[in-house]
C-alpha cells in the first residue's frame, strides 16, 4: 500500500499559493508570489534533495502539472527524479500530454486515487496542487505532511487547510529550523481530533 505525502511550502498564516515566483499562480488576483525565495537557503535545499532522493511517484493537479511540464522536461543535468517519476494527474480538462510517464486519472478522481493507494509501488508525493489537496483532505487520503513553514505572512491566497477541512489529529515525527528561519516539519496522520472534557480541565478553567 502506498502513502500519500504532501510536500508544501506554507506561510505562517497558512498560504501555499505561488511560493516560487510572481507569475507562478496569480489566480484570485494574487500578487505576492515568490515569498519563499528570499528564505530558501542551503539547509532547505538539502532537505528537499533528501526527501526527493527516495523512490516516489507524483500525484498532481492540472495547474501544477502544467507548471512542472514547462520546466522539468527541458531541465539541465540529465536524469532527475521529477522526470523519472510516474506523474498521476487529476484533471477534468487535460487528458493527454507528451511528457513521459504522465497518466491522467479518468472517472471519479477519489475512487482512482484510492485504487492507487492500494497498489504496490513507491509513495505518492503531492507538490503544489492546492485544489487537489482540498479533495484529499476531505476524503482523509493524506498520510503525511512534509511542511516547510516560512517566516512570512501573505494575508490572502490559497490556504493549505482551507474552509471545510475535516478535524483530525497529527503526530509530529521530526522537525528542525534552517538558518533563515524556515521550520521543516513532518506530521503523520494520527486519527480523530481529540478534545478535553470538562472533567479533564484544571479547576480554574471549569
Amino acid at each position: 500500500m502506498r502513502k500519500i505525502i504532501v510536500l508544501t511550502f506554507v506561510t505562517l498564516d497558512g498560504i501555499m499559493q505561488a511560493p516560487g515566483g510572481p507569475t507562478e499562480d496569480t489566480s484570485g488576483n494574487f500578487t505576492r508570489g515568490g515569498w519563499a525565495v528570499p528564505y530558501f537557503d542551503d539547509a532547505v535545499g538539502k532537505i528537499m534533495g533528501e526527501q526527493m532522493s527516495q523512490p516516489f511517484d507524483l500525484l498532481l493537479g492540472r495547474k501544477t502539472f502544467e507548471i512542472f511540464a514547462t520546466y522539468w522536461p527541458q531541465a539541465e543535468g540529465g536524469k532527475n527524479p521529477i522526470n523519472e517519476a510516474t506523474k498521476y494527474v487529476a484533471s477534468h480538462t487535460l487528458t493527454t500530454h507528451e511528457w513521459q510517464k504522465s497518466v491522467f486519472l479518468k472517472g471519479n478522481v477519489v475512487d482512482e486515487i484510492k485504487k492507487l493507494k492500494q497498489q504496490d509501488g513507491p509513495d505518492l508525493q503531492v507538490h503544489g496542487s492546492g485544489n487537489l489537496i482540498q479533495t484529499l483532505l476531505a476524503h482523509d487520503l493524506i498520510d503525511e505532511f512534509w511542511l516547510k513553514i516560512f517566516p512570512v505572512t501573505a494575508g490572502t491566497g490559497k490556504r493549505l487547510f482551507d474552509q471545510g477541512t475535516p478535524p483530525a489529529s497529527y503526530t509530529l515525527v521530526e522537525s528542525q529550523a534552517s538558518p533563515s528561519g524556515v521550520i521543516i516539519a513532518t506530521y503523520k496522520r494520527a486519527g480523530e481530533l481529540k478534545t478535553a472534557s470538562v472533567d479533564q480541565l484544571p479547576d480554574h478553567l471549569r
